[in-house]
């Protein structure tokens, strides 16, 4: 059967006090290529735990001292563990059981005795859904930085032409300052929907939209459709984003909070920069490279007025 990629260097913890159970799934493990340890009571688990979080914890219901329901309502409630999958073993084939289980927080319920080939299935099943989590922002629901540095590389390894966006929002971190960060939340809800929106509108069928965190937003589209997606975007932002200021402040056409100095100032209403990368005219050959020539491109529209978009026109 053919391995699926990354599970070699996926770590799992097997908790069992059965020391024959314990071999059979590390052995069926290791053949598929996971870095497997394990331990058979609460305090060796939790040691292990700590010293080095695994990527997901198989966790067997009875064990001496703590059951398998009381570990699991541990792991969950301490923020260094209540992200990593767990899968409840047993030999308990009540209902009422499995429920414990997964009231407990457990993701998912085996029962003893099982198929090896369903136990890697749902390790990977599980290891794969938690990688997703990790790489999508939890505010917008869009790719985050794992999966924005994937796409470029790969665009950089077809050796395909393409353009990067990348978004700044001006003024945003004073908006904050007087809003509060629940306003500013929504704010940027509503600039991941534009960029949604309009690269789905006036963009091609494979473009890519990102997150690349707080204000900071990206997208990959090709040369012909720069222009359009940009105008589109600052058209709409200019024309929508006074709505999120109180009738006064949209009166007055600015705020006024302490700036890094500690003074009192007045900020604009927010506007939005983009900085196009393109490998059209130069050669790029790393997600390095790209992040690089997007700060200064940034930097080159911030310091323009207004909502902006700049290209890089060098061709070295």
């Amino acid at each position: 059967m053919q391995k699926v990629q990354n599970t070699k260097n996926a770590k799992v913890l097997v908790v069992d006090d059965d020391r024959f159970m314990l071999r059979v799934i590390e052995d069926c493990l290791h053949k598929e290529g996971f870095s497997v340890d394990s331990a058979t009571d609460f305090n060796s688990a939790m040691d292990k735990i700590y010293q080095s979080t695994p990527d997901i914890i198989l966790l067997d219901v009875v064990l001496p001292k703590l059951n398998g329901y009381e570990i699991c309502r541990l792991l969950r409630n301490d923020t260094r563990t209540s992200h990593v999958p767990i899968i409840m073993l047993t030999s308990k084939v009540q209902v009422e059981d499995k429920v414990a289980g997964l009231e407990a927080g457990a993701d998912d319920y085996i029962t003893k005795p099982f198929d090896t080939l369903e136990l890697v299935a749902r390790v990977r099943t599980h290891l794969r859904r938690a990688k997703q989590e990790k790489s999508f922002n939890p505010l917008t629901g869009l790719p985050g930085n794992i999966l924005i540095e994937e796409e470029i590389k790969q665009r950089l390894a077809d050796g395909s032409v393409f353009a990067v966006l990348y978004l700044d929002l001006d003024n945003f971190k004073a908006y904050n300052d007087v809003y509060g960060f629940l306003k500013g939340d929504e704010v940027i809800k509503f600039v991941a929907h534009l960029l949604n929106k309009n690269v789905k509108e006036h963009g091609n069928l494979g473009d890519f939209v990102g997150h690349i965190g707080g204000d900071d937003f990206i997208s990959i589209t090709s040369i012909d459709r720069v222009d359009i997606i940009c105008k589109s975007i600052i058209s709409q932002f200019d024309s929508t984003i006074s709505l999120f200021y109180s009738s006064e402040d949209r009166r007055r056409g600015y705020i006024i909070t302490r700036d890094r100095t500690n003074q009192e100032t007045e900020f604009p209403l927010m506007t939005i920069s983009i900085a196009i990368v393109s490998n059209e005219n130069r050669f790029i050959d790393s997600h390095w490279q790209v992040a690089e020539i997007a700060a200064e491109m940034k930097k080159y529209a911030k310091s323009k007025l207004g909502s902006v978009y700049v290209k890089d026109r060098r061709n070295r």
